[in-house]
């Protein structure tokens, strides 16, 4: 009778813990261990305490037992309760001690059991999780980088830990691309692999993002299906020619790389015009952080509609999806798109005022409207609510510099760059605002490590270009302009009109004025009306007629000189 006392109350307990009936399970958990006082029913109390947020009261019945030292789970338990109370240096002794090599000691029976795999998180990636969150915590970035990295690789599927080093862009694009490298996933989870590349930074994707957004999308073969078409899959990817920058196929347009003529209309497992099947995908079209990772790859391309297009199509089917307001925000800056900003603005303050996205809208609206002074108080606002938000660290910035107020901007950046090591962009404006104080030996060095960082970036070579073109090195600047040129994702665009303009002025510099006229010419084709663009294009036109006059003169004076 007593064993089947215990077993009904051990239900109802964990019947009340899926329902959030947190005192209810905390009331019976308690007689369930001084009926039982088995260790599970006593780590269920624990956990019943956690939930509930008396973590105190959790950690005290914890650290009661005998088996924080003899049970992972315990001590996991123990060390998430210390986190919450904030208690850095007791967290991690709790996990093992400040040695780096010490937390593999713990329970590592689980790092590598492929029977587990995908189904349960490993202890150790838990605990090396929990301990890069006490280095962030006490600001040893350098260390918590390390500890996210060892709990992704002890486990793939510890998602936190991605998501931690990527929305804090702890690491650079090439450490990134070297991380997923060294994940090891199975055939079944290919899927998570692909969708870890389109979460990743987009600079050196240029290439293959489109084919991973495409596979994502495509619906999933049959189980029935999956074995015949793995074959003719592997032989789709080897013959298909790479993808355009980005796909408007499901817009019915054509893509950069393509003329009207080749695009075309394929639906996932449809017959393609040269008789071949597509091959499956993974199911995920519909899911919102695919689409986001679309979005996101064409504001990145600079396709700034076509991303308010997706975005607010997703916002309308869930608008408090938050993980899509950063890229509808900022896409609906570039497109000055006011009414929009305040809108989504006001509605995130309502919602969120506790959260540094909604202060953050506030900032972009003012920024829009060019009221600077605002635009800075609520970007400060969102920095001090989350200081990992590396979007609301560079408005900051930004608004700062567009009042020419480059101490407060270069404080911003320098902020920024410590905190978000991978992000290249706090160097560029900093190299920005050292170029525009004339101090140009250390706006070269901002703008060389911006480029160390990200050397795919177009930005940093346009300003290495125009450094060089100050400092009268023409040839140089032509070099870094071109290089920026090619690095530019997807067709240009109006917003790389100045990139084309600083090439024909490096081409004026050396006397090619053929060179000059075509490519001021076709800056006026990306952004027509610019009176300056009209001024270069006239002088250079001015300075060529002239120089043949003198030169026909001089012939014509020496002919005469020689009769």
């Amino acid at each position: 009778m007593h064993h089947k006392h215990v077993q009904r109350l051990q239900l109802l307990v964990h019947d009340c813990l899926s329902k959030h009936l947190y005192a209810s399970a905390i009331f019976y958990a308690d007689k369930l261990v001084s009926l039982s006082g088995a260790p599970a029913d006593l780590f269920t109390l624990a956990q019943a305490f956690y939930m509930d947020k008396q973590y105190r009261r959790a950690l005290t019945l914890l650290k009661g037992s005998d088996l924080i030292e003899q049970d992972v789970r315990f001590r996991y338990l123990a060390a998430k309760c210390l986190v919450e109370c904030r208690e850095w240096e007791e967290c991690l002794m709790m996990v093992g001690g400040w040695e780096e090599d010490s937390l593999e000691s713990i329970d590592m029976q689980d790092q590598h059991d492929p029977d587990t795999s995908g189904k349960q998180i490993s202890y150790y990636s838990a605990l090396s999780l929990l301990r890069g969150k006490v280095y962030d915590a006490l600001e040893n970035h350098g260390r918590a980088v390390k500890w996210y990295q060892a709990a992704l690789k002890a486990d793939p599927f510890c998602y936190e830990a991605f998501q931690i080093l990527i929305d804090n862009h702890m690491l650079t694009a090439d450490e990134e691309a070297r991380l997923r490298q060294g994940l090891k996933f199975s055939n079944d989870d290919r899927w998570l692999s692909l969708l870890y590349q389109a979460k990743c930074k987009k600079y050196d994707q240029q290439s293959s993002i489109e084919e991973t957004l495409q596979e994502l999308e495509r619906p999933a073969a049959d189980d029935t299906e999956q074995a015949g078409s793995e074959e003719q899959h592997a032989s789709a990817m080897v013959q298909r020619t790479p993808s355009a920058a980005y796909d408007h196929s499901r817009m019915g347009t054509a893509t950069p790389m393509q003329s009207p003529s080749d695009t075309h209309m394929t639906t996932p497992g449809s017959v393609s015009h040269e008789g071949e099947r597509e091959p499956s995908g993974c199911g995920l079209g519909a899911n919102v952080d695919v689409l986001v990772c679309r979005a996101e790859w064409y504001y990145h391309v600079g396709a700034y509609q076509d991303c308010y297009t997706l975005t607010s199509s997703l916002l309308e089917n869930d608008p408090y999806a938050t993980e899509v307001y950063p890229v509808h925000i900022t896409a609906s800056l570039e497109l000055r798109k006011k009414n929009e900003l305040f809108r989504r603005a006001h509605k995130l303050v309502q919602e969120y005022p506790d959260r540094a996205l909604a202060w953050f809208a506030v900032g972009c609206y003012y920024l829009c409207t060019q009221q600077y002074d605002s635009a800075r108080r609520y970007f400060g606002k969102a920095t001090t609510i989350e200081n990992s938000f590396a979007a609301a660290w560079i408005g900051f910035g930004n608004a700062f510099a567009f009042q020419d107020e480059s101490d407060q901007a270069m404080a911003a950046y320098r902020t920024a760059a410590r905190l978000f090591p991978g992000l290249h962009l706090p160097l560029t404006g900093m190299g920005m605002e050292y170029q525009r104080m004339n101090n140009l030996h250390l706006a070269e060095q901002m703008f060389l490590q911006a480029h160390k960082v990200c050397p795919s970036d177009p930005l940093a070579c346009n300003e290495l270009g125009v450094l060089t073109y100050k400092n009268q090195q023409y040839s140089a600047a032509e070099q870094w302009l071109l290089r920026a040129l090619e690095l530019v994702p997807g067709r240009l665009n109006a917003g790389w009109e100045s990139l084309v303009v600083n090439l024909g002025h490096c081409y004026r510099k050396q006397q090619r004025w053929d060179d000059a006229i075509q490519v001021y010419e076709r800056a006026l084709g990306l952004c027509p009306g610019q009176a300056g663009t009209y001024a270069a294009l006239g002088f250079t036109r001015h300075l060529k007629v002239h120089l043949r006059y003198v030169i026909v003169k001089k012939w014509t004076c020496k002919e005469s000189s020689v009769v």
